[in-house]
């Protein structure tokens, strides 16, 4: 198997990994409301694997980086 390494910046972590939580709900969601069986399997094995790169992705990025880098609110000051 082949694979990719990144050097990230703190941002260029931050963006992903929000990206990343954001389809995780997504397709969550999709899972939780759709009626079609066949959706549900393939958005269901994908959000598996999806879960599986976010949790090993937000790991390093917090050995890196610190707790701030999944800190996504976006309330103003």
């Amino acid at each position: 198997m082949k694979t990719l390494h990144l050097d990230l910046t703190h941002w260029q972590a931050h963006l992903i990994l929000e990206a990343l939580t954001e389809l995780d709900a997504q397709w969550a969601y999709i899972c939780q409301t759709s009626t079609d069986e066949d959706v549900v399997a393939d958005y269901g094995n994908d959000l598996i694997e999806l879960r599986t790169t976010l949790g090993e992705a937000k790991t390093k990025a917090l050995e890196v980086f610190g707790p701030g880098v999944i800190n996504f609110d976006r309330t103003p000051l």
